[in-house]
């Protein structure tokens, strides 16, 4: 039987009201896919409802740590390249830095000529991003009944029962819970003769821990899985992620060992002494992965931001794009589910790492998912917002001795997040606060002179770490204290609590506190935040204080009469 679903020209304008209700919107997250019919396009951010000063802030930002430090005398990174999109608009593109920049390890540049800018198609070797690559091949093999996610990996690969591995499954392997070690010791390249040897001895590699009883971030599951989908398929891995990933979706600067006529639109990595490789472009800087042939399952792939972009979208439409299907959308959300709650902090999809605020920033919810990759790439995916932050970078440019780049990271991401809007509750504005790092900001009432008990009612948008809280305090002429405040929403807290905090819900809460009785009170709203990460931010807005029928705060009607440091007041 066929079933013909038509929609008429009045559904299609319904449903268009209903897409434009909610785009460019923080506050109004989405169940579900994206429609498939979703595809990219290039917009203005004020076009599609966002707010282009946090965009450019993260501009100049990308701009700055490319820039040599005044401590350290060398740039975070060479280079960067960064895109952002939403509902399907690339809202922005940009390229700063060197791609090649320098000569050697020590940081001697390159003459000016020799140099070569960051575009926005250069071409990043993408390291552990490649995992994700893996893990769709893996699991198009179990929508087609070739593999079983809680199967033994020695069912197709008998020989990786060595080291007492026979029950380890594919799930463990790619929620990283196998118990196998992060790497091979020693590193392939080091007394393995050639890439037999050292495919026998990622497979005959020995557990450091029992199966599925701890998370540990491992290259030896991905290496596996990339063995495993070369044995089921009968090609190499390369083949297949070009054949059923690159090439439907039309990633056509995606792939492994990319070709010497791409090479000029290369970024370099290091300048490599451990292996003597010198300095590495177009060549993978992954030793293990090098040592397999520049193709293996855990890194080696090399792209441009655009091609990932592509990728993502494909995601957020639930496994396809432009009428190409490369997973069922049942599979994209087995991927994108914890797989992890028994280890808390370690939530893990298939393949997918999932509500990670390091690099996440303020786009990280249980709904959110990435990867990272050591060269200093990362890609980030919102399903709520329906948005796509990624950032590509040559960190290890000529040398990974230069740092993290981790900031940069959450920082790229919570621009798109404080792009997006959050509308007031009550009136036209709301108090707004995103300070940074170890920083506190307070909105205080003046001094008031109930006749009893006051009751203390407002709307609060919380976004952040469980570290990062909200409190409202009192103080009748001593020290300040904290008072229990009662939240209804969304992800709200159950019962009377002393801190608001958590990330996630993205919805607004209506928060009541009841204050004792006193002659003299202030009240204040105190927002603290510790030595790392913040999230998108807090707004809170209609504040009413009363004591029995009198009203003593309206802030809507006053703004002044709350007095405000880091908090604005801003229309979204």
């Amino acid at each position: 039987m066929i079933l013909l679903v038509v929609f008429s020209s009045t559904g299609a304008s319904a449903i268009a009201g209903q897409q434009q209700s909610w785009a460019g919107r923080f506050d109004r997250p989405q169940p579900g896919f994206a429609p498939t019919s979703t595809t990219l396009r290039e917009a203005q951010p004020d076009k599609v409802g966002l707010d282009p000063a946090p965009i450019l802030d993260a501009e100049r930002f990308l701009s700055n740590w490319t820039r040599d430090d005044p401590v350290t005398g060398h740039p975070h990174f060479s280079g960067a390249v960064g895109l952002l999109v939403h509902d399907g608009a690339i809202v922005d593109r940009y390229a700063v830095g060197g791609a090649v920049r320098y000569a050697d390890a020590a940081g001697t540049e390159l003459p000016p000529d020799r140099q070569v800018p960051m575009r926005d198609d250069t071409i990043f070797d993408l390291a552990s991003i490649t995992k994700l690559f893996t893990s769709i091949a893996v699991m198009q093999l179990v929508e087609e009944g070739s593999a079983d996610l809680d199967a033994p990996v020695a069912r197709y690969l008998p020989e990786f029962a060595a080291e007492g591995k026979q029950d380890v499954t594919l799930r463990q392997l790619l929620t990283h819970t196998s118990g196998l070690d992060a790497d091979p010791v020693p590193p392939l390249w080091q007394g393995y003769p050639d890439i037999p040897a050292r495919r026998q001895a990622v497979l005959h590699s020995a557990l450091k821990n029992s199966p599925g009883s701890t998370y540990l971030y491992s290259d030896i599951n991905l290496m596996t899985l990339g063995f495993l989908i070369e044995h089921l398929t009968g090609k190499t891995l390369d083949q297949v992620v070009r054949e059923k990933i690159t090439t439907p979706l039309g990633m056509a600067d995606t792939g492994f060992n990319p070709p010497a006529t791409k090479l000029d639109r290369i970024a370099a990595t290091e300048d490599e002494a451990s292996p003597p490789r010198g300095m590495l472009r177009g060549q993978v800087h992954d030793e293990n992965a090098w040592a397999l042939g520049g193709v293996a399952g855990h890194a080696g792939i090399f792209s441009t931001a655009g091609d990932l972009a592509l990728l993502s979208q494909a995601i957020l439409n639930g496994g396809a794009y432009r009428g190409a299907r490369i997973l069922c959308p049942e599979t994209v959300q087995q991927m994108i589910s914890d797989n992890n709650t028994a280890h808390p902090g370690q939530a893990h999809g298939l393949g997918f790492e999932l509500d990670q605020m390091f690099y996440m920033g303020g786009l990280s919810s249980p709904a959110t998912a990435g990867h990272t990759g050591f060269t200093g790439t990362s890609l980030v995916i919102d399903f709520r917002s329906r948005s796509i932050a990624v950032l590509l970078t040559n960190r290890v440019h000529p040398t990974r001795a230069w740092g993290s780049i981790n900031l940069a990271r959450e920082k790229w991401s919570t621009a798109l997040a404080r792009a997006l809007a959050v509308r007031p509750v009550r009136g036209a504005d709301a108090w707004f606060s995103t300070i940074g790092d170890d920083s506190t900001a307070t909105l205080t009432t003046r001094s008031l002179n109930p006749h009893g008990p006051l009751t203390v009612r407002f709307a609060a948008f919380v976004e952040t770490e469980a570290s990062d809280p909200l409190v409202v305090e009192m103080n009748t002429g001593g020290d300040w204290r904290p008072l229990p405040v009662r939240a209804l929403g969304p992800g709200a807290p159950e019962g009377a609590v002393t801190e608001l905090s958590g990330h996630g819900h993205r919805a607004w809460w209506n928060v009541t506190v009841e204050v004792p009785a006193a002659t003299q009170v202030i009240l204040r709203w105190r927002y603290r935040t510790d030595s790392r990460y913040t999230g998108r931010g807090l707004c809170v807005d209609g504040v009413r204080v009363t004591s029995y029928n009198a009203l003593l705060v309206d802030s809507e009607r006053d703004p002044s009469s709350l007095s405000a440091i880091a908090w604005t007041l801003r229309s979204r």
